[in-house]
């Protein structure tokens, strides 16, 4: 091997620095790459600034008023004070957490020597991206590199009569600069996006109502757990209305009001409340990004078509992210990001494999889920054992106040491995680890129920569900 052979350094460029984007820069430099990220607003991308970050933040805080309320059941004496969330300050503490993450974020890929170059990135050929400050109309330098990741993320779907402006009508981008708690919030959309920010401000106290297409919330995620945060809606007073479609959504005089469409508008044909906010999916921000001009195959829906290890169809060119219309989590991005980095550096490489994918609704109570799913097992196409275990039997449980929640662990029928789960409780984000662990490993039942657990703990009940599952041989 020559000695340019041998002290060859790889050159990667990569447009959006959110987490697929941070994650590949940080292993690739890690690898020894020459890494350059394009970056528009701020590191950590949308998921930091405007996104995951913020809204689990707000959503932290309407988990601490739940405690707070539920304080007296555990014998709390709070007098005659009545919790309440000062927004401004909320909102406050939500954009300073961003942005501190965000700077962590960029002060880390520093220090390990990748370059951030901030404004617009656009693919120009297979090995050259063009970079545009912000507000300029013409690029100010060229990078040629040996291969582009293209992780720029999505945005908040618009409907033509619905448009957003920040007042009384939000996407959920928007919603950090409330000064008081809305009267009355109308959320449109109700998968994971909708029911997480209604649960959160129906414990920030705001009366809410929920404008569902489908008959139950969150219609792609497990039965079970989505009626019972039915029940927990209805019982907090929650106006779910179903089969429900908003058609038109208008201001007035100091508020707004949803015209509604489908079976559900028989009953209620119009929504009035203080503001709206529309969690109706996102848009891949792929337009414009000069891909399909080199090339880049993408779908119907304008997401990059990419393989299991974040390939796209031009063989420089990888993509990562809710660009690529994969499972719409920033875990999923990071993956991707670092599973592409992998194949370009030449390293050992695990191709995405979406049944290990573990995931977390923040709603009140949390729903975690990963493997196999109910709805998989009740069509046949898997083979599984299923024990359900409510969480009102553990003790823990019962010295925290939490009345609803279950685990349920599905293994294999005949050999006991341990093929999916679902955890709904608070904290469920963190239960669900022990789960995913088994599933990615292939453990059996009595590896789970084998394996001390703290007494009392609520995970003692996940070691139960396992020993549910025992079979004698």
């Amino acid at each position: 091997m020559s000695t340019s052979e041998s002290t060859y350094t790889p050159t990667l460029t990569i447009i959006g620095g959110g987490p697929g984007g941070y994650e590949a820069a940080l292993v690739a430099a890690k690898l020894g790459a020459q890494v350059t990220v394009v970056e528009r607003k701020g590191m950590g991308g949308a998921a930091v600034l405007t996104d995951v970050v913020p809204s689990k933040t707000l959503i932290a805080t309407a988990d601490s008023m739940r405690r707070v309320q539920r304080a007296a059941q555990l014998g709390v004496d709070l007098g005659d004070v009545e919790p309440r969330a000062r927004m401004s300050e909320v909102d406050h503490r939500i954009l300073q957490i961003a942005g501190e993450q965000s700077r962590d974020i960029e002060a880390d890929l520093e220090r390990r020597g990748v370059r951030i170059v901030r404004g617009r990135g656009r693919v120009v050929g297979p090995h050259q991206v063009q970079v545009t400050p912000e507000g300029a109309e013409e690029p100010s330098e060229t990078l040629t590199c040996d291969a582009i990741l293209v992780s720029v993320g999505a945005s908040p779907r618009e409907l033509p009569t619905a448009k957003p402006d920040g007042e009384r009508i939000f996407n959920w981008t928007q919603l950090y600069a409330l000064e008081d708690i809305p009267e009355h919030m109308i959320v449109v959309g109700s998968g994971v996006t909708g029911a997480e920010f209604a649960s959160a401000y129906d414990l920030l106290g705001a009366q809410v109502s929920l404008v569902s297409s489908r008959e139950h919330v969150l219609p792609g995620e497990d039965q079970d757990a989505a009626q019972l945060l039915e029940h927990v809606f209805a019982s907090n007073g929650v106006n779910v209305v179903s089969k429900s479609r908003a058609e038109v959504v208008e201001r007035t005089a100091d508020g707004v009001r949803v015209t509604l469409s489908g079976e559900g508008a028989a009953q209620t044909p119009t929504l009035e409340g203080s503001h709206c906010l529309l969690a109706v999916g996102g848009v891949p921000n792929t337009e414009d990004l000069g891909l399909e001009e080199v090339g880049v195959r993408l779908t119907d829906s304008g997401h990059v078509a990419v393989d299991g290890v974040s390939r796209t169809s031009v063989p420089s060119i990888y993509a990562a992210g809710d660009c690529t219309g994969e499972l719409a989590l920033a875990s999923v991005a990071a993956m991707q990001g670092r599973i592409a980095v992998a194949h370009l550096m030449g390293d050992a490489v695990k191709p995405l494999r979406k049944h290990l994918v573990a995931s977390n609704i923040f709603t009140s109570p949390e729903i975690a889920t990963v493997g196999v799913t109910q709805a998989q097992v009740d069509a046949g196409e898997c083979q599984a054992d299923v024990v359900k275990l409510e969480f009102a039997t553990n003790p823990r449980a019962k010295m925290q106040g939490i009345s609803e929640g279950f685990v349920k662990v599905f293994a294999r029928k005949g050999s006991g491995t341990v093929l999916g789960g679902v955890v709904v409780a608070p904290r469920a984000s963190e239960l669900i680890w022990s789960l995913a662990l088994a599933v990615t490993h292939k453990l059996h039942v009595d590896d789970l129920a084998d394996t001390f657990t703290v007494y009392p703990s609520m995970s003692g009940s996940l070691a139960e569900a396992a020993r549910r599952l025992h079979v004698r041989l």
